[in-house]
C-alpha cells in the first residue's frame, strides 16, 4: 500500500481536532524539540498509521517504510542529544501510529544503537552506528532463549568458547526482533570460562547464523520476531569490551522499560483517537453513539487512563534527566501502564460492537498489539514482583 494511501476504514476513523492529546506534555519542551515532535506526530498519522493495517494482516515487514522513519530522525533518538522527555514523546507518537513499529524502533534505540554505544569498542562504533542511526542497517537483540524468559539472567544456556580462532557461539534464542532481516545481532551468551554472561556482536550472515520467523501471532504482527540458531565462530574482536557481565545489561533494560511505558501511552492514544471518531460518526437510534452514557463514560475511562499514564511517564523522563530513575520505579510505569492500556484496549474494543473485532477499525489491532507490550520487556507479573521486593526488602523469585 503507498504511504499516501488510507485503509478504507482508516479513514473514518480519522482523530477529531478536539481529541484529547498527550502531546500536552509537549509545553514542557524546548520551542525546536517541540517542532520535531509536531511534525513527527502528524507525518505518523498520515502515513504510518494507514500504512500499517494491511502489513499488520499479512504479517508482513513493509521495508519501504524505513527511509521516512530515518528521515525523521526515529533511528538515532538514542544518540542525537535529545532531551529524555523528547525522546519519550517521539516513541508514544510512533506507538499512536502503529505499536509494532514502535517495537522495532524503541529496541532499535533502546537495546541495539543503545548498547554498541555504550559498550562497543571504538572500531565497532565506527562500523556500526552511522548505518544504524540511519535505518540503513537493522540490529537483533539476541536475549530470551526457547526455555529462558524471565530467569534468563540466571538461566541463560548459549555457550560462547574461547578458540584460536576467537569465539564459538553456540545455543538457541527465542522471540528475537527483526531476528530474520536484521543485519547484525547483539548476541548474550555464558562464557564457559567464567560462567559470565557477555555481549558479542554476530553478523547475521555468518555461517552458522540462521532464524526462523514466529508465525501466527496475535500482536506486533509486524514485528518479525524469529526462533535464531547460533554455531558461529567470530573473531576475538567481535566481544562488546564493556559487556563482560549480564550486570552492564542493567541500565540498558531499565531505560527499556521506562520506554514501554512511553508505547503504553501512545497506543492509549489511539484507542482514544479511534473511539473518538467511531462515536461520533456511528449512528443507532437516529442519533451518533457518543451522546449514550455508556459511551460516554467508556471515552471517560480511557481518558483517564491516558492521562494518569502520561503524567507517569512525564515524571519517569525527568527522573531519567536527573540520573536518578532506578529499575522499581522503571518496573512500576511499565506494569502499571501497560496494565492500565490493556484496560483501555478491552473498553475500546466494546465500544466498537461488532466493528471492533475487525483490524481495519484498528481497535482489534490496537489490542492485539497491547497484549504483546504487556508481555514483553520484563512480564507484568515479574515487574510487580521487582516493584515488591523493593517495598519489601524481601524477594518472591529466585
Amino acid at each position: 500500500m503507498p504511504l499516501t494511501q488510507q485503509s478504507p476504514r482508516a479513514a473514518a476513523t480519522t482523530p477529531p481536532a478536539t481529541a484529547v492529546t498527550f502531546l500536552d506534555l509537549a509545553r514542557h519542551l524546548e520551542p525546536a524539540e517541540c517542532e520535531r515532535l509536531e511534525r513527527i506526530d502528524q507525518q505518523l498519522q498520515a502515513t504510518l498509521r494507514p500504512a500499517s493495517i494491511e502489513p499488520w494482516n499479512q504479517e508482513e515487514f513493509p521495508q519501504k517504510l524505513l527511509p521516512g522513519l530515518g528521515a525523521l530522525g526515529l533511528g538515532e533518538t538514542f544518540a542525537d542529544g535529545s532531551s529524555h522527555l523528547f525522546q519519550g514523546l517521539a516513541s508514544a507518537a510512533v506507538a499512536r501510529a502503529d505499536i509494532s513499529i514502535s517495537a522495532l524502533l524503541g529496541i532499535h534505540n533502546e537495546l541495539i544503537l543503545g548498547t554498541i554505544a555504550t559498550l562497543g569498542s571504538a572500531e565497532q562504533k565506527q562500523t556500526w552506528l552511522p548505518r544504524l542511526r540511519s535505518l540503513e542497517s537493522l540490529g537483533a537483540f539476541c536475549l530470551t532463549e526457547p526455555e529462558h524468559g524471565s530467569d534468563i539472567a540466571g538461566g541463560l544456556a548459549t555457550t560462547a568458547r574461547r578458540t584460536a580462532q576467537g569465539w564459538h557461539i553456540a545455543g538457541a534464542k527465542r522471540w528475537i526482533g527483526v531476528g530474520t532481516i536484521a543485519d547484525i545481532a547483539i548476541v548474550w551468551a555464558r562464557d564457559t570460562a567464567d560462567q559470565q554472561i557477555k555481549g558479542f556482536l554476530v553478523p547475521t550472515d555468518a555461517p552458522g547464523y540462521s532464524a526462523q520467523k514466529i508465525s501466527n501471532k496475535t500482536g506486533l504482527r509486524i514485528m518479525q520476531n524469529a526462533d535464531v540458531q547460533l554455531d558461529v565462530t567470530i573473531p576475538a574482536n567481535a566481544q562488546l569490551p564493556g559487556a563482560s557481565s549480564f550486570s552492564a545489561t542493567n541500565e540498558l533494560l531499565m531505560s527499556s522499560r521506562a520506554w514501554v511505558g512511553w508505547q503504553a501511552v501512545g497506543a492509549q492514544q489511539a484507542l482514544l483517537d479511534v473511539m473518538s471518531a467511531y462515536a461520533g460518526q456511528r449512528e443507532q437510534f437516529g442519533r451518533p453513539i457518543d451522546s449514550f452514557q455508556l459511551i460516554q463514560a467508556k471515552l471517560a475511562e480511557v481518558a483517564g487512563n491516558l492521562t494518569a499514564s502520561a503524567a507517569m511517564m512525564a515524571d519517569t523522563a525527568d527522573l531519567q534527566a536527573r540520573g536518578e530513575l532506578t529499575m522499581m520505579r522503571a518496573s512500576m510505569a511499565k506494569a502499571t501502564l501497560t496494565r492500565l492500556a490493556r484496560s483501555s484496549a478491552a473498553i475500546a474494543r466494546e465500544s466498537l460492537g461488532g466493528n471492533g473485532l475487525v483490524s481495519d477499525f484498528e481497535a482489534a489491532k490496537i489490542a492485539g498489539d497491547v497484549e504483546a507490550i504487556y508481555t514483553y520487556e520484563g512480564s507484568y507479573h515479574i515487574n510487580s514482583l521487582i516493584v515488591g521486593r523493593a517495598l519489601t526488602g524481601v524477594s518472591a523469585f529466585i
